[in-house]
């Protein structure tokens, strides 16, 4: 995949390294992914075949505005790196991107860890111009509300009983 455009973004909980792994990694993005400026929100999950961690793996996220997007996990390394491959774009971005890649990597921080998103898109032909603007000008700013959400929740239920 030749990447036109990325954008990174990292938090830092309280949830030691091996419970922002075992929260993080599966978890749902309903209510995590909200509409947010021309970005649309993730209303439900489809399809999803195993427990999202193993390399294989797919589900279909339905977005509002009736688009969706299908996702493929191609490497696990437990509980440092998570990556999937988005695919079969449908919507506004179908016209725009031809495929889009997710990285996770969870780092020890103290007692913490430090959460580390990483996103690429690469654009269909003529449209690079355009894609790199929607990540530099949304994505990117999208994926700090997303990553503020999912680290509350890690700070949340994270902590250690």
């Amino acid at each position: 995949m030749t990447t036109t455009a990325s954008a990174t973004r990292e938090i830092t909980t309280t949830a030691p390294l091996h419970r922002a792994w075992e929260i993080g990694t599966p978890l749902d993005p309903v209510g995590f992914y909200p509409k947010w400026g021309p970005l649309p929100e993730v209303q439900a999950v489809h399809g999803q075949t195993g427990g999202w961690d193993a390399p294989g793996q797919t589900r279909l996220l339905e977005l509002s505005g009736g688009g969706s997007v299908r996702e493929t996990v191609t490497r696990v390394d437990t509980p440092s790196l998570f990556i999937y491959d988005l695919t079969d774009f449908r919507g506004p971005l179908e016209k725009l991107v031809s495929g889009g890649r997710a990285a996770w990597r969870y780092m020890p921080d103290g007692d913490g860890t430090r959460v580390r998103w990483r996103y690429s898109f690469t654009a269909k032909p003529g449209a690079g111009a355009i894609v790199r603007g929607i990540v530099r000008f949304a994505w990117g700013p999208y994926m700090t509300r997303v990553l503020t959400g999912i680290g509350a929740e890690l700070d949340r239920v994270g902590v250690e009983r």
